[in-house]
């Protein structure tokens, strides 16, 4: 649904998006990290047609982000992170004016209005003026307008930004239910423990480049190493190292647990179990050690800065 190859965008001396190369299928959601001033939002505007390529091309929906620009429009459903909402208006007259816009039949216009609105607990707020709605309210309406004309792809900067936690846990229920509708999505959000629950692909972008891709598994193995675990006895060690078969490498050890690491926990776990009874240690617990997209994300960032710090 979306291929890139080499995209890139020159501005005054420099460039804000430099040979990015994405391919996303449906039914995937990307989340593009990266710090402010990376590129994530040129990238968006390249991909909906609001900007022309420098180099290289994009294709969206099938369409052509060059040269057909109308229909790539129609393919996409975007919230920026402006909402641009009419604070005069009322959310059904809102939505029913940018129905109009993109072509949709009055009966098309009033029955996705009153669905949307239902879904995001609108309905009952929709004759209210738009200016008189708290921030989460604006966000769930404006997610509602990015939706109107069933987009196969939708591109969301932010989208549980300014939301309590219980509408922020509705928007990305919304998403992933938009997910199995084999819709194509790209978040840019700063919320990386949102972008781990919902995305399949990672994207981290700095200085225009992306610097790290790949599902959040593949990115902790390659950035963070090995897998840690996390040993648990039944009484203290008393100070003693107990024998770890090869493979494992140990990383810390308290009074009643330790942690190790390994390249193949799946035939080195049962091996260390049997070990530690052979040992006469009684093991109450072994689990993963977990590592969050905070850390992969530090660590992508930290390693693409140039040598010296700066840009220069």
């Amino acid at each position: 649904m979306i291929i890139t190859q080499d995209l890139g965008k020159h501005f005054d001396g420099f460039w804000a998006v430099d040979g990015v190369d994405l391919r996303v299928g449906e039914g995937q959601v990307l989340a593009l990290l990266g710090p402010n001033g990376a590129g994530k939002t040129t990238t968006v505007r390249l991909l909906t047609s609001v900007l022309k390529p420098s180099r290289g091309w994009a294709r969206v929906a099938g369409y052509d982000v060059a040269s057909q620009s109308d229909q790539v429009r129609s393919a996409v459903g975007i919230l920026t992170e402006g909402h641009g909402l009419y604070g005069r208006m009322s959310a059904d007259e809102y939505l029913d004016f940018f129905g109009q816009a993109y072509g949709l039949d009055r009966e098309r216009r009033r029955r996705r209005t009153m669905q949307l609105l239902a879904d995001f607990d609108l309905i009952e707020h929709r004759r209210r003026r738009i200016n008189e709605y708290s921030k989460g309210m604006r966000q769930k309406l404006a997610l509602a307008r990015a939706l109107l004309h069933d987009p196969p792809v939708l591109l969301l900067d932010e989208p549980s930004s300014a939301m309590d936690p219980e509408s922020a846990s509705q928007v990305r229920q919304s998403i992933r239910a938009l997910r199995s509708a084999s819709r194509t999505i790209v978040i840019c959000t700063h919320n990386l423990a949102e972008a781990e629950a919902l995305a399949d692909q990672i994207a981290i972008v700095q200085r225009g480049r992306i610097v790290a891709r790949g599902t959040p598994e593949e990115l902790k193995a390659r950035l963070l190493g090995a897998a840690e675990f996390e040993v648990r006895f039944s009484r203290n060690l008393d100070g003693n190292r107990p024998r770890l078969p090869e493979g494992a490498l140990l990383t810390g050890q308290g009074q009643d647990w330790l942690r190790y690491r390994t390249d193949d926990p799946a035939h080195l776990n049962p091996l260390l179990l049997r070990g530690l009874l052979e040992q006469d240690l009684s093991v109450v617990g072994l689990s993963e050690v977990p590592r969050s997209l905070e850390l992969v994300y530090l660590q992508a960032i930290h390693t693409s800065q140039p040598k010296g710090g700066g840009n220069g």
